[in-house]
């Protein structure tokens, strides 16, 4: 018999559309931990502006499992549909991902997700506000001064605005990093 190798984690599930949130509630019947980003957005119509409260990553939920069952219980969820994998592993997302994406969003007013392939640019530490002490990199986007997240696992950058004066020049080998 062939023994499964298991690694307690934070993992990406993918849902089915517009349905993280209901998956969600049926993790926390489950007792399974999990994590989804929420974000503002502000949608205009001709005769309204309203804000809208939606997942930062559609279709994505951060769980973290504990234990084996937690893997196949989670999936019995209605809506989930499966976890993002390289190869024949399940891909386990770093902590520090998490943990900085939680600190990005609980601190940032104004975040966005963009597909576009920025180039690398200078490192820097966020040497003022709730972010301080992280690294980040600065890029010009829209024509704002923009603190850019990547996050290579989803393909995807998490850009949040940030006064370049909260930025400075760090050793950087003792602080976090994105």
């Amino acid at each position: 018999m062939r023994t499964v190798a298991f690694n307690k984690g934070w993992y990406l599930l993918y849902t089915n559309s517009k349905q993280e949130k209901k998956v969600a509630e049926q993790l926390v019947a489950k007792k399974i931990n999990y994590y989804l980003p929420i974000v503002k957005d502000i949608r205009k119509w001709s005769d309204r502006v309203k804000i809208i409260h939606s997942p930062l990553f559609p279709s994505y939920l951060f769980i973290y499992l504990e234990q084996l069952q937690n893997y196949y219980d989670s999936l019995e969820a209605k809506g989930a549909l499966y976890y993002v994998r390289f190869g024949h592993e399940i891909a386990k997302v770093a902590d520090t991902i998490v943990n900085n994406l939680k600190i990005v969003v609980n601190a940032s007013e104004f975040i966005e997700i963009s597909f576009v392939e920025f180039q690398k640019g200078e490192t820097l530490t966020i040497s003022e506000g709730p972010l301080t002490g992280l690294n980040c990199e600065v890029v010009q986007y829209k024509n704002k001064e923009m603190l850019l997240v990547r996050i290579s696992l989803l393909k995807r950058s998490v850009l949040a605005e940030l006064p370049v004066s909260h930025l400075s020049k760090y050793n950087f080998s003792k602080l976090h990093s994105f």
